[in-house]
Parts: C-alpha cells; structure tokens; sequence
C-alpha cells in the first residue's frame, strides 16, 4: 500500500506541474497566436475564391515535411494533404491536395472549396464510411521566419465520395497542439500527446481523447495505471481487439535557463479498452517488454500498419549532440513488430527470385564440387553500419548512417509464415544495392494492398537540410526489393544563406508565407512541356540509378560551390560534391 500511495503522489503532483506549465504556456503563446491569426485568416480569404471542385493531372507534389499520406479505403489511391518547407531563409506552409493514383503512377492535384487552413505536423486518419472520409486534427502554422507557431485544436473531414471538406465543431477536444498521433479504432478517433510551443517556452503532453464517430463528440480518458510520459512523434498502433499501441518518441525538457535536453524514448506500452460494448468504455495502461531484436533508438521515424498482425517502422534519426558538432545518424531499414507475439524483428530483403536461384545454383556447383560434402552455413551476421561522414568547411561534422541487417541465418527473425519465403529466408537477406530510399526522417508512408510507399523526408549535410521528394515502394509479403516510383528532382531543391535574408526579412513575411502558392503555380508551367517526363512508368533498378546519376551530378556541384563560395578551387569543390552524392549512394563523380 505504501508504495500504491506513493505513486498516486507522484502522478498527482506531475499532473499538478504539468497544469501550471499549460497555463504559462498558453498566456506566453496567446500573444504570438493573436499575431498569426491575422495571418491565417489572409490565407483563409484566397482560399475562399475556391468555388468549385477541380481535379487536374500535375507532376509530383513540391517537397515538403510533416505533410499527411494516407492510403484511400476503397480506391487504388494514396492522399497527400498539407506539410511544409524550409529553403534555409523561409517556411513554406501548404493546404494543397493531391492524389496519387496506384495504377498509373500519377498524381492529381485536387482543388475542393472552403479547406482547413495551411499546416503541418498535423494528423489524419481515413475510415471507409460513407464512400471513405478522411480526418484531420491538429497541427501547427509558423511565421515565415519560422519564430512564431500558431498550435491547431480543429478538426476536420473531408468526404471522399462528395469531394466536400467539413469542419466538426465540437466541444471539449484536445487543445492545440503538433506532433501528436492519431488512429481511428472502432468506430472512434483515438489521439495521444503532442506537443505545443512558443517563441520561449514548450510543453509535452500525455493525454488521451476520443471522438466518436457515430456522435460527433469529444471524451477525455482517464485510463488506469501508469501510462507514457509526455512525448511526441511515437508509434500508435490500434490492435485487432480494440487497444493502443504505444511505443517511442520524442521530448525535451529545460534543464537551465536556455538550455533545454532531449530525451529519445524507447519504451512500449498497451492502452486496453476493458469496457468494449458498454455505454462508457473503461481504459488502462500497461507496459510492454517486448522480445525479439528492436529498433536503435530514434526520432523521426515513420510507422504504418503492416500485414500478418504487424506494424512497421522506417527509417528515422539520432542526433547528439557535442559541443563542436551536430552528429545524426540517419536510417532507411525497416522494423516489424508482431503484435500478436509481442516481438520485434528487423526486416530481410531477399533480392529478385532470379538472383536467389543463381545464388542456389552457384552453392549446389560447390557442393558437387567438393564431393557431395555437405556446406557449413556460415554464423548469423548482425546488422551492417555503413557510416559516411560529410565535414562542411565550417567544421561542421554531419555523419549519416545506413543499417543493413545481417544475413538472415537466424531464421525466427524474419518470422515468415508460407514455404515459400522460408526457402528466401535459408538464402539469407541480400540486399539489391541498385534502388533504395536513402537514410531520412520525416518520411511519410502508406501501406495499401500489402505494398508500403515511402514519400519523401529529409536528410541534413552539415547545416543544411535536404528536403526529399521522391517515392518508393515494396512488397512487404515478398520483401524482395525497393522500385523507384518518383526520383528526387535536383530543380526542386533550394538553400539560401540566413544572412542573404538579414535586409530582406522584415518585408517579406506575407509574401514568404505565400510562396507555396506561386511555387505551385510556376512548377505548373514549367512542367507543361515535360508533363509527360515526370509521369513516367515505374523505372527499373539500373535504368533509375543511370538516370538519378545523370540528373544529379550538376546539382550536387552547384550545391558544393554555393556553399564554399566562388573562390573555392574547382578540385575541392568536386570532393565535397562527391561526398554529398555518396549520402545518395552515388559514386560517379569523379574526384581528381
């Protein structure tokens, strides 16, 4: 009983904190939110010209971060909705929408009336009623200059049969807040923490809400035991039984004055619904020690449920921070957890089946070779690090990290159910070198019929941050290789100095914040002539890293010299392009 008493002390006296610090949050972030407001409400009134539906072919989206991708609930389509940009010097904030159709492998911009305002690091969740809705919670606006962040608490839909958006307006929801999660699970919306912030100050959350879908209202849980702390950015996974899964994240806390500390959470916990079927559902938390191999702690993962009863997570970064240099180990591997068997595995990418069958016909040579003799498989490999390390001229020291896990020899690792992919697995987890997503974060994901798409993300090279915007895809029954579906456009790519913008910034807050606007509209013309470039087939493994080489050597150059300057001798400046283009897996350029 002591120890009972103690605890509920605790957790009352940190709801207590966390109480206070919401308020001084709130009455610091009013006055910022009171400065954006106007700004949103400008937005509001060009969006309002929208006054019918239009739905037109485009090229791929612009890149962009914290955006929604999420798979249609009946159609062979992928939704894009939102996100944002950073070109070094200004914030670039979206509301556009866009559809990715599968079986084409082409995208369609659709302009409907009257839609939620611009924002990123939102939610979204798609239910199949009524022809497919897709929901939308939350989000943040920022200031061109990126220094003022005005914190979403509306919700909204937009009914995919009509082509309609639909604000809900109901009381007692979350308040406003970013970086939260969201997962629809019977027949209501679930979300869990977030964070807000202010030019000063930051607050994590931990609170859990639903909507119900059937009563357009808001509930406050209250679940029983002890659950996560504040955090956001973390997996959230809805079971087959009705529960929460919860693992990971990100918060920081401030330690001292203008010093604050990041904490990576790794740990994993069930939000069960003990009340299912009743007129009010009772909630409890408890804590998940998973088996298995799991994934490096890191932010900025991306998760996505997955088949065979399993959720998936990609990519991701770790950042440490020293005190003369930022490091992040950047990922592109993918991890598995069973939900049923509470377990983590990395996933093994087996290669083309023509590949596996020479690889077997090569070893049965041997073994006639050798007289029949029979072959020790060599020991179980752990995963393969290759690290690569960009130093800029400023000293800054930017290493990015791939993850190739080991050959399959443990063959519970991989957890294949059907005889064929046992046989992949006894071949071991080759990995095709030819096509891959380069290590990110940020990425967004979708998994529709059993195949994932990975869109975008970004990677840093010393202080500057390369937004992506290309898209891929793999089986993830076969688990054979990646296809490149959309490469990264070089053009679309842009860094301007932050001192460029010292003389320019007080002027152009309006008309940096509308730039995605006009962005869209010149990428519209540009690509009327090369429309049907863009949209191309799916491109096979060599002819899409010939064609990236190509497409990309030139901007790498450029990006070199316009970071060493117009002085910098020719030499160098094809060493540090080489190193870039290396974060890309590309080795042609030379370096003498």
């Amino acid at each position: 009983m002591g120890k009972k008493g103690k605890r509920d002390k605790k957790g009352k006296g940190a709801e207590k904190t966390l109480a206070k610090m919401e308020k001084k949050v709130s009455r610091r972030a009013k006055k910022e939110e009171e400065d954006l407001e106007a700004l949103i409400a400008e937005f509001q009134s060009l969006d309002a010209k929208k006054t019918q539906v239009i739905e037109s072919s485009c090229p791929p989206p612009s890149p962009r971060l914290n955006c929604s991708l999420c798979a249609h609930p009946e159609r062979d389509e992928l939704i894009l909705f939102g996100g944002e940009y950073f070109n070094g010097q200004k914030t670039f904030l979206y509301n556009d929408l866009y559809i990715y159709h599968i079986r084409k492998n082409s995208w369609a911009k659709l302009d409907i009336p009257n839609p939620p305002p611009r924002r990123c690091a939102h939610q979204a969740a798609v239910v199949p009623t009524a022809g497919g809705q897709l929901w939308i919670f939350g989000g943040e606006f920022a200031s061109p200059n990126g220094e003022q962040f005005y914190h979403y608490k509306d919700l909204w839909v937009l009914h995919l049969a009509t082509k309609t958006w639909e604000q809900i307006k109901a009381p007692g929801g979350p308040s406003g807040r970013s970086g939260h999660r969201m997962v629809a699970c019977k027949r209501q919306l679930i979300i869990f923490g977030g964070f807000h912030e202010s030019a000063r100050d930051f607050i994590y959350y931990n609170d859990v809400y639903a909507f119900n879908l059937d009563s357009f209202t808001w509930s406050k849980l209250a679940p029983a035991g002890m659950g996560p702390a504040p955090r956001s950015g973390c997996q959230m996974t809805p079971t087959p039984e009705g529960n929460i899964i919860i693992y990971g994240g990100y918060s920081k806390q401030r330690i001292k004055k203008d010093v604050d500390k990041g904490t990576l959470h790794t740990d994993m916990f069930l939000l069960k619904a003990e009340g299912a079927g009743k007129e009010e559902d009772r909630w409890s938390w408890s804590r998940l020690s998973p088996s298995g191999v799991k994934p490096p702690p890191r932010s900025g993962f991306s998760v996505a449920a997955a088949p065979n009863n399993r959720c998936l997570l990609f990519g991701g970064v770790h950042d440490e921070e020293e005190e003369e240099s930022l490091e992040g180990d950047f990922f592109n591997d993918i991890y598995f957890y069973d939900m049923g068997k509470n377990r983590w595995f990395p996933a093994q990418l087996k290669g083309p089946k023509s590949e596996r069958r020479k690889r077997r016909r090569g070893r049965q040579a041997e073994a006639e070779a050798a007289g029949e003799e029979q072959l020790q498989p060599p020991p179980p490999q752990g995963p393969l690090e290759i690290v690569r390390e960009v130093v800029a001229e400023d000293g800054t020291v930017m290493t990015i990290k791939q993850t190739i896990p080991g050959a399959a020899g443990d063959k519970s690792g991989s957890e294949d159910e059907d005889e064929d992919e046992d046989e992949d697995e006894e071949e071991g987890g080759a990995l095709g070198q030819a096509v891959e997503p380069c290590p990110r974060s940020s990425a967004m994901v979708a998994v529709k019929h059993g195949v994932l798409y990975v869109y975008g993300g970004m990677f840093e090279v010393g202080d500057r941050q390369v937004t992506l915007s290309d898209l891929h895809c793999i089986d993830l029954h076969r688990m054979d290789q990646w296809k490149v579906l959309q490469e990264m456009d070089p053009k679309t790519q842009e860094w301007l100095e932050e001192s460029e913008s010292d003389e320019e910034e007080e002027d152009d807050d309006v008309e940096g914040a509308e730039g995605g606007e006009e962005e869209d509209e010149s990428s519209e013309e540009e690509s009327e002539d090369e429309e049907g470039e863009q949209q191309h087939p799916a491109v096979q493994p060599g002819e899409a890293q010939a064609q990236f080489l190509a497409r990309t050597e030139q901007y790498w150059l450029r990006l070199a010299r316009s970071h060493m300057g117009p002085e910098a001798k020719d030499k160098k400046v094809l060493k540090v392009a080489h190193a870039m283009a290396k974060t890309f897996h590309e080795d042609s350029i030379p370096t003498s």
